[in-house]
């Protein structure tokens, strides 16, 4: 191939070439028109460079949302744990809190009795609803007996009717078998109340018209028999009815325990030093011995 030039670029053109650059550079600084022209083209060319620069702007923000995004979705999942952990704790709390309380009134009771007791935790009710019986975790081991009488924090709760190793059953004095002496603590009148085969009512047997019973009258465990400890909060008398027609009147009572609420109960030494078996008269349809063999 021939070049197109034979003799190149003259050494003089070339200088002559440079010396024009350098000239349009330098009047290119110092000229206020060519300033204003490229203030111009910039202005211009602006919204050109942001357009191309505006894709990799939306990728960027759009990674910094989906970042942020599952940033958010985890927080909020870990938030949520945590809301949760927190939702439980306050519910322990509030149940301990409770129970607490419980106890508290419990060890008051405790105070205020001056037989030897032992506590005992409810954990089982017979599911019978003819039957109002309940379960402790206390048992021979623990020196429990058949007839022992049990309290809770505000009265007399039942007495021991079945006992094995390591629990014992218990006849609450609502169950239509049981009867329990009484008085009435404003004046000293004697009476049985019997279980009624609800939980919040008790009934007087056989008191007479004339009887100084009122509503509101506080019925206490009047000591007779020997099993229940004397003085002891069983009920409160709700109505009295009298009919002139028939020589005793209709007294009915709500018990003072909490039959189906309490959860720690007291297991107490009876005054009686018989451990063999409930007292008859606090049964008013004992199972006896044979029977119960018998049955099984």
């Amino acid at each position: 191939m021939k070049p197109i030039f034979k003799g190149g670029i003259p050494r003089l053109f070339f200088i002559v070439l440079v010396l024009l650059a350098i000239l349009f550079i330098v009047s290119d600084l110092n000229s206020s028109r060519t300033r204003e022209a490229r203030s111009v083209l910039s202005l211009v060319m602006t919204p050109v460079q942001w357009l191309v620069d505006l894709p990799t702007r939306v990728a960027d923000d759009l990674s910094d949302v989906l970042v942020s995004r599952r940033s958010l979705v985890r927080d909020n999942i870990q938030l949520r744990s945590e809301v949760i952990l927190l939702d439980e704790q306050v519910q322990q709390m509030s149940a301990l809190t409770t129970e607490n309380l419980r106890l508290r009134e419990l060890l008051s009771g405790r105070q205020r009795i001056k037989n030897e007791v032992q506590l005992a935790e409810l954990i089982g009710v017979n599911p019978d609803p003819f039957q109002h019986q309940i379960i402790l975790g206390k048992g021979q081991e623990d020196g429990v007996f058949l007839g022992q009488p049990v309290l809770d924090a505000r009265g007399v709760l039942g007495q021991v009717v079945d006992v094995s190793h390591y629990t014992c059953r218990v006849m609450l004095i609502t169950d239509a078998r049981h009867a329990l002496p009484v008085e009435i603590n404003r004046n000293g009148f004697r009476a049985i109340a019997l279980g009624k085969g609800t939980l919040d009512e008790l009934e007087l047997e056989h008191v007479p018209d004339t009887a100084d019973v009122r509503v509101g009258d506080l019925l206490v465990s009047s000591g007779l028999g020997g099993r229940f400890p004397y003085g002891y909060p069983v009920a409160k008398v709700t109505s009295v009815v009298r009919d002139p027609g028939r020589p005793f009147s209709i007294v009915k009572a709500v018990p003072a325990a909490r039959l189906d609420k309490s959860r720690h109960l007291l297991l107490v030494e009876p005054v009686s030093e018989n451990r063999e078996e409930p007292l008859q008269d606090t049964l008013q349809n004992p199972v006896l011995p044979e029977e119960k063999k018998a049955d099984e």
